[in-house]
C-alpha cells in the first residue's frame, strides 16, 4: 500500500461515515500535497525528514506516511477497517452490484469538499460507468450556487478530465433550483447543453401542500428535468437536527413524473431516507421511474449507494425501473442528452 492509497481509504471511509469534513480534509489536504511527488520522492522526504515540514503535513498524517512507506498498513487505517469497513449495510447488495452510475454529486465548484477528478476516480473505484457532477444552481447562494459562467467553466474542466478515461464518464449536470412559482433558475440555452439535470426544492419548505403541489408539479412539467430530488426536503437524523416533510398531493406530484419520464431519487443519504417509504409506494403504483443517488458532497459519500439500494430492495423497487441501473447510452437516450 502506498501513502497515497493510505491517505485517500482513510479519508473515503471517513467520509462515507459523515465524519467531520475538518477531519477528512487533513487527509485529503495531505494527499494532494503527496501525489505530485510520487512514490520515491515521498520516500525520501520520509528518510531525511523533509515531508514532515512541508505544508499540509500534520502529525497524523506524517504518521499515516511514514508507516505506509515502511510496508505497513497504518495503525490508523487499521483502526478505521475494524470500526467502519464494509459495506455500509449488508442489506440490497444485489441490487448495488447493478447499479451503474450516481446522478446526484457535488464537488467544490459548489458546497462540495474536493474537486471533479477526486469524486471521478472515486466512482471508478467503486466500480461506476458514470458519475454525473450536479453542483447547484444560482439561487442557493449559501451553497456557491454556479453562475453561467462559472458552470461553463466547469464544463471546460470536465472535458478535459473525461479524455483520460477509457471505460468511465464524468457527466455534466446541475442541480437546478425549483423556486416558489415553479420556474427553475438555469435557462433552456445552459440546460441544452448538459447530461442530466435534478430539479429539487430548497426554500420555503413549509409552504401549504395545494401551493407545494403546484410548484412541484409546474418543474416537473419543464421540458429539460430528468430527476426529482430529494423530494420531501425532510431530515430525520444528523448534525443539521430534524426537519419535517413537505406536504404535497403526492399521487398528482408522482402522476406528473411517470406521464413526463422524471424520475423519482432515491436519496441515499442516511439524514434524508427521502421519499419516505409510504411516498415511494405511491410513485411505484403512479408507474415512475427511479433514480438511487447518494447526493454526494465528498468522494467517500459516494459509498452511500448501499443505503439508497437497500431501501429500494427492501420496497420491492424493480431493477428495470431504476434509471442508474441502465447502461450509460440508454442512459442518456433517456436524458435526452
Amino acid at each position: 500500500m502506498t501513502p497515497a492509497e493510505a491517505l485517500d481509504e482513510i479519508a473515503f471511509l471517513l467520509e462515507r461515515d459523515l465524519a467531520s469534513p475538518y477531519k477528512t480534509k487533513a487527509f485529503r489536504t495531505a494527499l494532494a500535497t503527496i501525489e505530485p511527488l510520487g512514490d520515491d520522492k515521498v520516500a525520501a522526504g520520509v528518510a531525511d525528514g523533509s515531508l514532515k515540514r512541508r505544508k499540509g503535513i500534520g502529525s497524523t498524517t506524517w504518521t499515516v506516511i511514514e508507516q505506509a512507506v515502511s510496508g505497513q498498513v497504518p495503525d490508523y487505517l487499521v483502526d478505521l477497517r475494524e470500526r467502519i469497513g464494509g459495506p455500509v449495510t449488508e442489506d440490497g447488495t444485489e441490487l448495488r452490484a447493478k447499479l451503474k452510475g450516481d446522478l446526484h454529486s457535488h464537488t467544490l465548484w459548489s458546497d462540495g469538499t474536493t474537486d471533479l477528478a477526486s469524486m471521478a476516480r472515486t466512482a471508478q473505484r467503486l466500480g461506476h460507468d458514470y458519475l454525473v457532477a450536479s453542483d447547484h444552481s444560482p439561487s442557493l447562494r449559501v451553497a456557491n450556487g454556479l453562475s453561467t459562467e462559472r458552470l461553463e467553466q466547469q464544463l471546460t474542466e470536465l472535458d478535459a478530465l473525461n479524455e483520460g478515461f477509457d471505460d468511465f464518464r464524468m457527466l455534466s449536470g446541475i442541480e437546478v433550483d425549483i423556486l416558489e412559482d415553479g420556474a427553475i433558475d438555469q435557462s433552456d440555452a445552459v440546460l441544452d447543453g448538459l447530461d442530466v439535470v435534478v430539479a429539487s426544492v430548497h426554500s420555503k419548505l413549509r409552504m401549504p401542500s395545494g401551493e407545494m403541489t403546484k410548484r412541484m408539479l409546474a418543474a416537473i412539467r419543464h421540458p429539460h428535468i430528468n430527476v426529482l430530488g430529494h423530494c420531501t426536503g425532510r431530515l430525520v437524523q444528523g448534525g443539521r437536527g430534524t426537519r419535517p416533510q413537505s406536504t404535497f398531493d403526492a399521487a398528482a406530484v408522482f402522476a406528473a413524473c411517470a406521464e413526463n419520464d422524471v424520475a423519482v431519487e432515491i436519496n441515499s443519504r442516511p439524514e434524508r431516507q427521502d421519499p419516505p417509504d409510504d411516498l415511494i409506494q405511491i410513485a411505484l403504483d403512479a408507474g415512475c421511474l427511479f433514480s438511487i443517488d447518494s447526493d454526494a458532497h465528498a468522494p467517500g459519500q459516494l459509498g452511500l449507494l448501499d443505503l439508497g439500494a437497500a431501501r429500494a430492495d427492501a420496497l420491492g423497487v424493480p431493477v428495470e425501473r431504476i434509471v442508474t441501473t441502465w447502461p450509460l447510452d440508454r442512459l442518456l437516450e433517456w436524458s435526452g442528452a
